[in-house]
């Protein structure tokens, strides 16, 4: 969504369960992961009611429905008992209030909220049952607020590393992003709120997203870029799906017949309304006989949107009929009925910034946390004989709630990093703070934040020789250093790729001055994107990747460091040496300029590695624990299945460590000689289970062989493609503890 070009708060829109909606992990569980939620189909049951309405507006009061009344909601019609639909952004948390004209905060004092971890952390947890609490929890702030509809989640793929909002997405495979997305939607409007998918479709880049026409061959975008959209609409029956700036195939995707009706409405049935992206329209008749519904934006008068005045006159001139008018109006009346905003008794009402909600929050970002790297059992850190401790980095105190270009929260709480630290070490240990390295940016060369293009915040990254100093004086007298280093939301950001992988700030040099003077140094990146850290993981002897992780990150941070929580966590995308080494950018085909073809075709993130044999630095679904698991007695139900059976994988996981511990179960599908090509695997069932140490739990993962279809392009229609698959069970693309042989007649 487009803002002003002032540093504005994001908004993550996902929250977490309150007392009365527990997730459905109970403390005592081993099972981490419940069976899959489906959503509330979006019902006809008012569809008379609706009639009536409708045959009782004014035209102008139907016109003033279809487009942006205020920045966040559409036109109201009291007379009928018509409210507005009233919006708030976004993926961080409920957006605070601004005004109604202009992006100005409106300045009150009861629109704090929970800050939740970012899309990226919560794919990270590799666990719908947190989904669903992120959603449940978040769609109770909502309520709260008086608001209808979140725009939020962010699902599209992560194509490049490089992604401005790859933080706010949520993975590079198309798996892993429904199965996180859907339970997120359900949770969100199980509270009588509208979860609003975004950006449909193919937005997955900032460069030139306003122009930049994308062209996807049609089983790519069919298996890659459209299933977490589908299950969306298919399993979660979100009420509403947002439009997005780019083009597709030539035309701009907020009128775009292709997407928007044959695809959406006529292929999966969808029954919602379609938001635009905020000014990504750019036609009047055209846009409504796509498929839009509403148009938002900023920062014209209301009235000058191709929705308002010019749609009154096209209509005076028939060039659209009122009958189409209506259509829309209906869906947008049946929304705001099927969340109770119309004559609704009961509607959920909502709690905000609750400790309820604030330990939803930490449950997630706990979750989120992967470690990386542990030689020698450097973690979790053992305080025998320790008393000082050295915390180095701007990011050990830097909050991320707002900043950037986009929507953040307001919060009355967010724990950073030494703030955890401080709340979790004992009173006897002295922490020697330095800040190391500064966040400075060169004002001369960034152009303006929003600007949207590859240029984005441009990092000066000299060090300051005296934060040098002091940092390396910190280490020298502590036992122990913690260095908190990374990214933060006003490097990575909406409107803006970033130009590299390198850490900014001159960090990398910092880290190694450090680890050169105190071995026992551990490091800790906060980002939510992947950068260059190949150098620092070689000469470190602990790593630990967290994200932009909510209320309660640094107070989950520590105790991930100090060992209270075992880190569970799993990466959502591939960590590449070298950005050549990632499709997009290996097959040169980002960003493009005014068009941008996706060349590597289905062979995104690790289907692009695991096929060419390239070593990433740390692989899609990693991450380490301390404790240690095997995987034993791999098993189908079967050797043999038709298409529409389902697929039952058993695998024995025991915890052959010292400590409980939580271990996410893959299960991979190859097909060595298909006729059509394939990725050498690709990701078809997970399973997060909680194991005691010295015992086992015994895992099941059903695939329904539909998952296996490919597209088939020539007759439109997902083919199962009879004969051998190979099953593989693992908790990394690249560590693959069993196989099993199966066939599909």
């Amino acid at each position: 969504m487009k803002k002003k070009m002032i540093y504005l708060p994001v908004f993550m829109a996902f929250a977490l369960l309150t007392s009365c909606k527990k997730d459905a992990q109970g403390e005592n569980s081993n099972a981490v992961q419940t069976e899959e939620r489906q959503g509330k189909e979006i019902s006809s049951e008012f569809d008379a009611e609706i009639d009536k309405l409708v045959s009782q507006m004014t035209f102008e009061e139907k016109i003033g429905m279809l487009h942006g009344n205020s920045m966040f909601s559409t036109g109201a019609v009291e007379r009928l008992g018509i409210p507005e639909l009233k919006m708030a952004d976004g993926p961080l948390g409920v957006r605070e209030e601004i005004s109604r004209d202009n992006w100005a905060p409106a300045g009150l004092t009861n629109d704090f909220a929970t800050y939740y971890p970012a899309g990226g952390g919560l794919a990270a947890t590799w666990n719908a049952d947190m989904a669903y609490t992120f959603g449940n929890s978040l769609g109770q702030e909502m309520r709260a607020r008086d608001k209808d509809m979140l725009l939020s989640p962010a699902i599209n793929i992560v194509r490049t590393p490089l992604g401005g909002r790859t933080y706010e997405y949520m993975s590079e495979d198309p798996f892993l992003n429904k199965k996180i997305a859907v339970p997120l939607i359900v949770g969100l409007q199980d509270n009588d709120v509208m979860a609003c998918v975004k950006h449909f479709a193919a937005n997955n880049q900032e460069t030139n997203r306003d122009f930049v026409d994308v062209q996807i061959d049609e089983r790519t975008l069919r298996e890659i870029y459209l299933p977490a959209f589908e299950a969306a609409v298919k399993e979660g029956h979100a009420y509403s799906v947002m439009g997005a700036y780019n083009k597709f195939r030539g035309e701009y995707l907020c009128e775009n017949d292709y997407m928007l009706n044959k695809i959406l409405r006529d292929e999966w049935g969808f029954k919602g309304v379609v938001v635009s992206d905020w000014a990504a329209v750019h036609s009047t008749v055209k846009s409504l006989n796509s498929g839009l519904d509403i148009e938002m934006g900023t920062p014209k008068p209301f009235n000058e949107f191709f929705l308002a005045d010019k749609l009154n006159t096209a209509v005076k001139n028939k060039e659209i009929s009122e009958a189409e008018i209506d259509k829309h109006v209906k869906r947008i009346l049946n929304v705001l009925f099927q969340v109770k905003a119309i004559g609704g008794k009961n509607r959920v009402k909502g709690s905000i910034s609750t400790e309820a909600h604030y330990q939803d929050a930490y449950k997630i970002a706990a979750e989120a946390i992967v470690l990386l790297k542990n030689e020698n059992n450097a973690l979790p850190l053992k305080l025998d004989g320790v008393k000082s401790i050295a915390v180095i980095g701007n990011n050990a105190t830097k909050k991320n709630a707002l900043g950037g270009f986009g929507a953040g929260v307001k919060t009355k709480r967010e724990i950073t990093p030494l703030e955890g630290l401080k709340n979790r070490l004992p009173s006897s240990i002295k922490i020697n703070y330095a800040e190391g390295y500064l966040e400075r940016y060169d004002e001369k060369n960034k152009g303006k934040l929003g600007d949207i293009t590859l240029n984005g915040p441009v990092t000066v990254d000299q060090l300051d020789p005296a934060k040098v100093q002091e940092a390396v004086e910190a280490a020298k007298k502590s036992d122990v250093a913690i260095i908190f280093a990374g990214s933060n939301r006003d490097y990575e950001t909406e409107a803006s790729d970033r130009r590299t992988l390198k850490l900014p700030f001159g960090q990398e040099e910092l880290i190694q001055k450090v680890l050169a003077v105190n071995p026992r140094t551990i490091v800790v990146m906060i980002a939510g994107a992947p950068f260059d850290i190949d150098a620092v993981s070689k000469k470190s002897q602990a790593l630990v990747w967290s994200w932009f992780n909510g209320s309660e990150g640094g107070n989950a941070l520590a105790d991930v460091i100090l060992g209270k929580v075992n880190p569970s966590g799993k990466l959502p995308w591939t960590m590449p040496k070298n950005i050549m080494d990632s499709p997009a950018h290996a097959t040169n085909s980002f960003p493009g300029e005014k068009e941008v073809k996706y060349a590597e075709g289905i062979l995104v993130g690790y289907r692009w590695f695991d096929t060419k044999n390239i070593a990433p630095l740390y692989p899609f679904g990693y991450g380490l624990s301390y404790t240690t698991f095997a995987f034993e007695n791999a098993k189908a139900d079967k050797t043999s299945y038709n298409e529409n059976e389902t697929i039952a994988v058993s695998v024995e996981v025991k915890n052959t460590g010292k400590v409980d511990g939580k271990e996410v179960v893959q299960l991979y599908v190859s097909k060595s000689d298909s006729k059509v090509s394939r990725a050498s695997k690709e990701l078809k069932g997970f399973k997060k289970v909680l194991v005691k140490a010295g015992n086992s739990e015994t895992v099941t993962i059903k695939l329904p062989v539909k998952e296996l279809a490919y597209y088939d392009v020539a007759s439109k229609k997902w083919i199962v493609e009879a004969g051998k698959y190979t099953l593989k069970v693992g908790n990394s693309s690249r560590d693959i503890k069993k196989e099993i042989a199966i066939s599909i007649k």
